[in-house]
């Protein structure tokens, strides 16, 4: 098929541009996932769109590439390789392609790569654009080259927008309306954690009736603030129960040794001691139950947070559960989640023991923490629904199937 004007000047200026690609790991066999985000929340939310296919189908592989002098999302051990994109050169997207071969390519953000986006379609790779916005695309050419924006957005097969103004946008380039999609904003989603069935309703009628606030993941050298504030908000709600979870059982060893020298009337879980009207705090060992504890707590403080030097824990882990989040200034590595949970008003900052104990007593009217919990959950079920149907489509595509129930 003859390449649009636009997109031919492209390639000759990307010809004349001289390869940057450094060498490449091995290729792994089955089937590829190749996913490349623009900023760190899109990487987050690509690696748990990586997850969920993995999971459904163990053969595929995915990596991700973002963008050098954006800000990486710092890995964990349940997300995918990472390596940075080269610049659009012909010769690097001729390498990049021959190299992995990806079936599936999913694109983030308004920077196009013209030249290695059309040469994957080429090959063969069927490719989605997720969370386009309301705004220009660009991409890495001299003002003489002619705009490549609807050549390039032509070679993916589906493109979700963001919004209808993002959508609108979309059909004046003057896509075909059956590639687009409104689909919501790029986010990141969190499966609940595991729980017990069984343990989880003895729990919930041992504790029926008693306001009940979580401080999960929480640091050894946090500990002391969550102490003190529990203690300022039971002179408020006398019949508070905190349930703390350590985020190791070293950082375990030192909270206990702590709530023995306090004045709270402390039971330990571990020790199979159950919480009865006595009892003020209950203290776990580590985060091996967090699942039962997230679902038992309409209030949760996230620990990492309170501290420099950690970063924060992910966010969206609680608000998958359907609690209020409540959290600490030093957050950075989810920064963007944090933000967006407050943005929706599912979270709130607190910056010590008072603040932390002012939140805590607020929230303990059931209808205010009910509030920011169902604004939590709204952000997580919107990027859930785009994980679903963005892996729903990858695998009819990876079935041979084009999306719509026919045989591609």
């Amino acid at each position: 098929m003859r390449k649009p004007f636009a997109l031919s000047a492209y390639l000759a200026y990307a010809r004349g541009r001289s390869p940057t690609l450094p060498p490449l790991p091995p290729r792994p066999d089955g089937p590829l996932v190749w996913m490349h985000a623009e900023r760190p929340e899109a990487a987050r939310a690509l690696a748990g769109i990586a997850a969920r296919m993995q999971v459904q189908r163990p053969e595929i592989s995915a990596f991700l590439t973002y963008t050098p002098g954006s800000t990486p999302w710092e890995p964990n051990a349940r997300e995918c390789p990472v390596m940075p994109l080269a610049p659009d050169t012909a010769a690097d997207a001729q390498t990049f392609a021959a190299h992995w071969r990806p079936e599936i390519g999913l694109w983030t953000g308004q920077a196009l790569h013209p030249a290695l986006l059309s040469r994957l379609s080429e090959t063969g790779t069927k490719l989605m654009h997720l969370g386009t916005r309301n705004e220009p695309f660009e991409a890495p050419a001299p003002l003489w080259v002619p705009d490549t924006t609807a050549a390039t957005l032509s070679v993916f097969d589906r493109l979700f927008a963001e919004d209808d103004a993002a959508l609108r946008r979309l059909r004046r380039i003057g896509l075909p309306e059956t590639r687009l999609r409104r689909a919501g904003p790029l986010s990141a989603s969190a499966p609940p954690l595991d729980c017990s069935d069984r343990l989880h309703e003895e729990m919930a009628a041992q504790l029926s009736g008693r306001p009940i606030w979580l401080a999960a993941r929480v640091r050894a050298s946090e500990a002391s603030d969550v102490l003190r504030a529990h203690r300022r908000a039971t002179r408020l709600a006398h019949r508070l129960l905190l349930v703390l979870v350590p985020d190791t059982p070293e950082d375990g060893a030192e909270i206990s040794a702590m709530a023995a020298e306090s004045d709270l009337r402390v039971n330990r879980w571990d020790m199979g001691e159950m919480p009865d009207e006595n009892c003020q705090m209950l203290l776990t060992e580590d985060a091996t139950e967090l699942g039962l504890w997230y679902r038992l707590s309409p209030i949760v403080f996230l620990g990492g947070s309170l501290r420099p030097g950690i970063g924060g824990e992910d966010p969206l882990e609680v608000a998958a559960h359907g609690a209020a989040l409540l959290y600490g200034p030093n957050v950075g590595r989810h920064l963007a989640s944090y933000t967006q949970l407050v943005e929706a008003g599912a979270a709130r900052i607190v910056r010590d023991f008072d603040t932390l104990a002012t939140a805590v007593s607020q929230l303990v009217a059931p209808d205010r923490a009910a509030a920011m919990a169902h604004a939590g959950w709204d952000v997580v079920s919107q990027g859930a629904a785009l994980t679903d149907e963005v892996v729903a489509l990858a695998f009819d595509w990876l079935d041979g199937d084009d999306g719509t129930g026919e045989a591609a």
